[in-house]
Order: C-alpha cells, then structure tokens, then sequence
C-alpha cells in the first residue's frame, strides 16, 4: 500500500460532527476537527419538558463540510489529492421525514423552522405512546416481529417517531414521501444521491431500530402496520427491503461535494451506520468483549461469530443482528438513556444561580460576572469528582436511579424516572454526586448482568468515548461495581477513527474490517482493575439500587393507571 493514502471518518454526535484525517498505513491522525451544532447549542427546535429534541438538517450540512475541508487545510500539502475514502457515522435512531427526491422537508419552502420536518434526534421521547402501541399490537400476531430487538420497541426507534410524526404534523404527512435514518441520508448526500428509494439503507440501523431481519425476508409486512395505524398504510413500498452491511460502497463523492471539500470525485463513500457501532471497530472489539461508548448515552456493543448465535435470543436490549457491525459476526446492542447526561444534569441543577443570578451581580461588572461563570462551570465536574472519590462507601450513604431520560436496556421503558433516595441534612452535592455516579455504574451492571443471565458470556470491557477517556473516578467505579477490568482505548475520537477503518476497506485499502483494525488500531493506554474489598460493598448497593428501581416502576405504574382511569372517567 502507498503511504499516501488517506480516509476520513465522520462522526455525528448529540452536540456536534467531528472529522479525522487518518493514514490508512497506520491509523495515524494527521488531522481533525470539531464543529459545535449552532442551532442545536442555541436550544432551537427542542423542548427538554417535552422531552421533545430535534436537529436542523443545516447544522449536520455546515459540519460536514466545515470539519472536512479544516481538517484538509491543516494537513497542508497535497493530502487532498491522496484522499480515497469517506464513511460516516451518526446518533441513531435518528431519522426525517423526506420528500420523493430524499430531502429532508426542513430543506423545502415551508418548512424550513418546522421541527416535525426536521431529525428526530434519538433522545427524544415525545413518542413514548406509539412504541407502547406497537408493543401491544405485535401480541396480536403469530410472527414475534420485536423478537430481533430484545422483545420490546422503544420510543427511541424509527417507527414509532414515524407514527407519532405523521399523527402530529397534517402538513408533514402529506408531504412526507419517506422516512431516512441520519446515517443513511449523509452518504446519500455526498454522492449526490437522487430519488428517496435510491437511499442505500444499512443494516445497522435497519436491524437495530427498523425491525428490518433476514428472517422475515426484509421489513414486517404492510399488514403489520397499516391495521396499526392507518397512516403507516404504504410505508414498507416507500422504503426499503434490502440492506447493507457498512463495508460497501454507498457510492463515489459528487461533483458537487468534491468541488466544496475540494476532493475527488473517485473518493469511494461508505454506507453509514451508527456510531457506536463504528465505534466499536474503532475501539478494537473483540468476540464477547463489551464495549462501551460513554458519553450523553451509553451504547454497548458485543460482537459474537454468527454461528454461535443460532437459536439466541437476548432479552430487553436494542437488538441483535448479523452484520450490523462486522460482516460475519451478529452485533448485539445495549445501552443507557443516560450517563454522561446524567452529570450534566446535576451540574445544571446546581449552577442555577451562576446561570441565573450571577449576571445581574450589582458588584462585578457583566464581562467578569461571565468570566467567573465559565471558571466556576468548567471546575465543578472535576472538583465533585474529587470531593466524592475521597467519601467513604457504605449501605447507608444517598441512593439514586439513573433513569433520567428513561431506561434504554435492559427492558426500554421511557416512561421511567429517577430517584434519590437516603437524603438528610448532611447530604451535600459530592454526596448526591457520588450517587449519581453509582447509579449510571449499576446501570451498567445490569447490562452486563442481562446479558450473561441469557447465555452470552462478557470476557472483558473496552471503554471509549468522552467520559472513559475524561473521568478517571467514573471508570474506577464502574470496574470495581462490575468487579471487571476495563481498557480504556488511547484514540480521541474513536467513533470517528472506526468511520475511517470502513472507508478504508470502502476504499480498496483493505479486504475486510479485521484486516483494517489490526492494521490502523491504536490499542489502549489505560486500564482500571478492580478493588474486591469495594466489588463486595458495590455487591449491596446494587441489590438496594435493584431494589429502588422496582419501586420506581411500581410508583410510575400506579400514576399511569390513575391517569387512565381519571381519561376514562372524563
């Protein structure tokens, strides 16, 4: 191989689209860069109480080309010309109602300040309802149509923002010709794409969240979801059947987007998948290892040799599919509705008055009251995560549940809440900081726990993402609650990177994904080992926190039966 081929690896994230510029020789970084969603960072479009969160197509175009073309620029030279892949990687479920060209409606007049017409990011909730209907309704049929997807459809998914979409927006619906996965649409984008069933669909996201399988010969049937719901009526015909794995070619750049990154139309263009799947190749996965991408979310990834998994099936997690990350092995996914989140949410509760208070300081003037305010935010994370590391663990201390956005596995219910429990006068912020931080550890715990109560062993964790390679105190807990050591990859953006690896193998660099992640893996550069005198305490507290979230269910079931029975009443 020529030392002067180049690929670049894009991945969409909740808050922004990162590129790097990777020497397919050696996994090498020559470049990358970060560009922060405007409209996303300004709360345009998104609803927290709602829990309703949508992004602007804009903010994704402005990224893409922004980070690609600064990523060139700071390599210098002639690397553009030596460029011979692209592949992408996004947050997912996250989809669009598109028009029969493949544009997302919030590109077409009328539209344009919609938030129905734009992506549906995968954090948000508002269709809570319809995934309960589809749940309910795939009892009424003799084929088990979730049986790929742990058995229980989750609000985070593909068909149930459609439906709840095409059931709130009477302009959207009549507009909407189909509906696109962030993942499929960006590749579609750069290849100039043309006609919405010319989209190619990946089997990563078709699988995991489009109820898409080998054994059911494509999607379910129209039937299926037409005696659902009357608007999903046509929607299989306007899709998709086959699917692809994210080794192949989506296409060659356009003219267009060559001319504006300043490519070459022979760059080869990768089907897309999610990032934590991407992530996971990125991060070296190996057969039955976790791994685990921490950042907002966590997504957990476990690859097993297709052939061991006949006859499997994993209760309560975000599905099982062949291909979806290596061709020839199934990738299973997991996960949490919130981690990283979680933190951000209690740094948000307590610097209210430094959001709120501080600006209209009558003894500092406004540019220093800012000033102060960025000094102290920025400290606040990191100085909790010291105060708490040094408290003391014991049964007693505060409890919490990390349902904060919901339970994404085991068992999605996005209806569920979370809980602190065990407060008195002494409990200050690194005391309910240290509980938060359990609770996102014991979240982690039962999906290890799930998978290998349903015959799927766990041989290791590898962690990636912002809070593995940022929060020394967070890891170290989290290996002595699951009593596992957990690597820790030395790559930055390691989504990103396993993006470059299949442009790589898109690119004719390398035959197969394995061939590019021994060739372009970077390894590890930090590992946890756990404390059993800490795995025996962590043991308890497990039990209490297991012990907290039934009565959380319990507590949010009763509310739901009274609010039915008061609809009823009405």
């Amino acid at each position: 191989m020529n030392k002067d081929q180049f690929v670049i690896g894009v991945d969409y994230g909740t808050d922004s689209v990162r590129s790097v510029l990777i020497n397919a020789t050696n996994g090498n970084e020559i470049a990358s860069s970060v560009f922060n969603y405007p409209r996303w960072r300004d709360g345009l479009y998104c609803n927290a109480a709602d829990n309703q969160f949508r992004q602007h197509p804009i903010d994704y175009i402005e990224g893409l080309e922004t980070t690609i073309k600064d990523c060139l620029a700071k390599a210098g030279g002639s690397v553009a010309g030596a460029v011979k892949g692209i592949s992408v990687d996004t947050t997912g479920s996250t989809p669009v109602a598109v028009d029969s060209n493949g544009v997302p409606l919030a590109l077409t007049p009328g539209f344009e300040n919609n938030p129905n017409a734009m992506f549906v990011l995968w954090k948000d909730h508002t269709s809570v309802n319809e995934a309960a209907q589809i749940n309910e309704h795939a009892t009424k049929f003799d084929i088990n149509y979730l049986k790929y997807v742990g058995g229980i459809y989750s609000s985070e998914w593909f068909w149930a923002k459609l439906l709840h979409i095409l059931r709130a927006d009477e302009q959207v619906r009549k507009a909407c010709h189909s509906w696109v996965e962030h993942c499929d649409w960006i590749p579609f984008l750069l290849t100039g794409g043309s006609g919405a069933g010319n989209i190619k669909r990946g089997r990563c996201s078709a699988g995991h969240k489009a109820l898409w399988a080998e054994e059911f010969g494509g999607l379910p049937p129209d039937e299926f979801f037409s005696s659902l719901d009357p608007l999903l009526t046509g929607f299989t015909s306007r899709l998709f059947t086959d699917t692809f794995t994210s080794d192949q070619k989506a296409g060659y750049l356009s003219k267009e987007w060559a001319d504006r990154l300043g490519l070459s139309t022979d760059v080869a263009v990768g089907v897309g998948a999610f990032d934590a799947h991407m992530g996971a190749v990125g991060g070296q996965i190996e057969p039955y290892h976790l791994s685990k991408v921490m950042g907002t979310s966590t997504c957990d990834i476990l690859v097993a040799p297709t052939a061991e998994m006949q006859g499997k099936l994993v209760k309560g997690i975000c599905g099982q599919v062949n291909g979806s990350v290596i061709p020839g092995m199934t990738g299973l996914e997991a996960g949490q509705s919130a981690f990283g989140d979680t933190y951000a949410w209690f740094k948000n509760v307590i610097s209210w008055p430094l959001n709120n208070l501080l600006k209209d300081s009558a003894i500092i003037d406004t540019k220093t009251a800012e000033a102060l305010r960025n000094e102290i935010s920025a400290r606040i994370i990191p100085e909790l995560s010291r105060q708490a590391q040094l408290l003391p663990i014991d049964t007693s201390n505060e409890l919490a549940i990390d349902w904060l956005n919901g339970r994404r596995t085991p068992d999605a219910d996005q209806t569920l809440k979370s809980a602190i429990t065990g407060l008195n006068l002494g409990s200050d912020a690194p005391k309910i900081f240290r509980a938060l931080a359990e609770a996102t550890c014991f979240g982690a715990k039962s999906i290890v726990d799930r998978f290998i109560q349903e015959g799927i062993p766990v041989k290791g964790i590898i962690g990636i993402g912002g809070v593995a390679k940022k929060s020394p105190f967070v890891m170290q807990m989290m290996a002595d609650v699951l009593g596992m050591p957990i690597r820790i990859h030395q790559f930055e953006h390691t989504c990103a990177l396993g993006a470059a690896m299949f442009a790589a193998v898109v690119a004719d660099i390398y035959p197969t994904v394995e061939d590019a992640m021994a060739a372009m893996g970077s390894g590890f550069d930090v590992e946890y080992y756990p404390d059993k005198q800490l795995n025996e305490v962590y043991t308890k507290r497990y039990r209490q926190y297991a012990d907290l979230g039934k009565f959380v269910e319990w507590q949010v079931a009763v509310k739901a039966s009274n609010n039915e029975h008061k609809i009823y009443q009405a």
